[in-house]
């Protein structure tokens, strides 16, 4: 299986809400034995973990789906989880699907393009600004320091959730770390 986290490389992004799915990946490396097998040709940074592969794309948020595709194809994964910062959902919110559309996030609309929408998504609330016009400053600034002492049981929370799905449906998963928000 492969297992994406959304977000921008760079430290000027690490700690922003639209890096929540790089953050699941970290704490993922930090718990696992994992092993570094990134190539250029991926862009992005792929850890192997056991049988599975853990990736952070590097190619800013609205290319994302490249990365996913180089990998896909190099390795011959057919199954896809893509962990990814969702505004429609309130801080903390933890959701699963399989499919479905791209609500507008770049980096799903991305993936959908490379390699289509069938794939697992881990939807994780950041809420959103009063102001639509307001969105792209919102994700990218760093979460307030409430939400920063809630960030790492919620991100230990998703890795949970990750995990279990590389041995559960997507439907199990669901009904046991569904949260509705911290």
């Amino acid at each position: 299986m492969l297992i994406v986290g959304l977000g921008n490389p760079g430290p000027a992004y690490e700690r922003t809400r639209h890096n929540v799915g790089f953050m699941v990946i970290d704490e993922l490396c930090r718990r696992r034995s994992v092993q570094s097998v990134s190539k250029s040709s991926f862009e992005g940074e792929l850890f192997k973990m056991g049988e599975h592969f853990l990736l952070k794309p590097t190619t800013y948020m609205n290319l994302s789906g490249k990365s996913v595709l180089s990998v896909k194809n190099f390795y011959k994964i057919d199954d896809v989880i893509v962990i990814h910062d969702d505004l429609d959902l309130p801080f903390g919110a933890l959701r699963f699907k399989k499919g479905g559309g791209h609500g507008g996030h770049n980096g799903l609309k991305s993936t959908d393009a490379a390699i289509g929408p069938d794939y697992i998504r881990v939807r994780m609330g950041i809420g959103k600004p009063e102001h639509k016009s307001q969105v792209a400053d919102y994700v990218l600034h760093p979460f307030t320091a409430d939400e920063n002492l809630r960030l790492p049981e919620w991100i230990s929370k998703a890795a949970d959730a990750v995990e279990m799905l590389l041995r559960a449906d997507c439907a199990d998963v669901a009904s046991k770390c569904s949260l509705k928000g911290m």
